[in-house]
């Protein structure tokens, strides 16, 4: 696991060509249909993109769902530049995903898509989103996932030599400490794209446990998704 995590300005450079069509079409697209596909049947009222670059999957879920609030949320000033004039009806929020800048049980869904595998401290980011959704709510992790430990070792071990370190676990892996942060596996299951077949994406969808309210899901009180105030 990754003790150091990448630098800002490698994804506020990455953000000037995220957005080309080749790119998006090839690389993120399949991964965001997986996302709101395991979505269509959720009721929804408030969901967290973590990690959400320029916005492109938050951006969809508001398109789609016009009814539910949507954050995006990235620790890049650069992406969130770009988010920022996608959509006007999504919250756009910079923070960082081991320390969430929200209260408890501010959501009822959470997806990162090709980002967890970012976060150097991945177990302190699943328990900042075991607190941050409310029981009942699901969290929906994609990124690739390697066949073996010694594969993912190795790519950790070439991107800290590079200096932007990332850590992509295996299938098992992502399932113990996805479960080891309280939350209940529902599902795994490979997303094919043309780049990379032969490291696939694999969408982790998990439960966290609890009485989730009839219908609509709504965190005490009402409103907006609720922002906490760090010190």
């Amino acid at each position: 696991m990754a003790d150091a995590g990448p630098t800002q300005w490698f994804f506020d450079a990455w953000s000037r060509i995220y957005d080309l069509p080749l790119v998006q079409r090839a690389t993120y697209r399949p991964v965001h249909d997986a996302v709101l596909q395991a979505l269509a049947s959720s009721p929804l009222s408030r969901v967290l993109d973590l990690g959400c670059g320029t916005g492109q999957l938050a951006a969809r879920v508001k398109r789609e769902r016009p009814g539910v609030e949507v954050v995006g949320c990235d620790f890049s000033a650069g992406m969130l530049s770009r988010a920022s004039v996608r959509r006007r009806d999504v919250r756009w929020i910079q923070g960082d995903a081991g320390r969430l800048p929200f209260r408890d049980g501010s959501f009822d869904a959470i997806t990162s898509t090709e980002a967890f595998h970012w976060f150097p401290d991945q177990h302190a980011v699943l328990a900042e989103c075991y607190r941050v959704l409310e029981p009942g709510g699901h969290l929906l992790l994609a990124m690739v996932n390697t066949p073996a430990s010694i594969v993912s070792n190795a790519f950790y071990a070439g991107s800290r030599l590079v200096g932007e370190p990332f850590y992509w676990p295996t299938r098992q892996q992502i399932r113990e400490r996805v479960a080891d942060a309280g939350f209940v596996v529902d599902s795994q299951r490979r997303i094919f794209r043309l780049p990379g077949f032969l490291l696939p994406p694999v969408l982790t969808r998990a439960l966290r446990p609890g009485k989730a309210p009839r219908g609509v899901h709504r965190t005490p009180g009402g409103g907006a998704p609720r922002v906490a105030r760090r010190t």
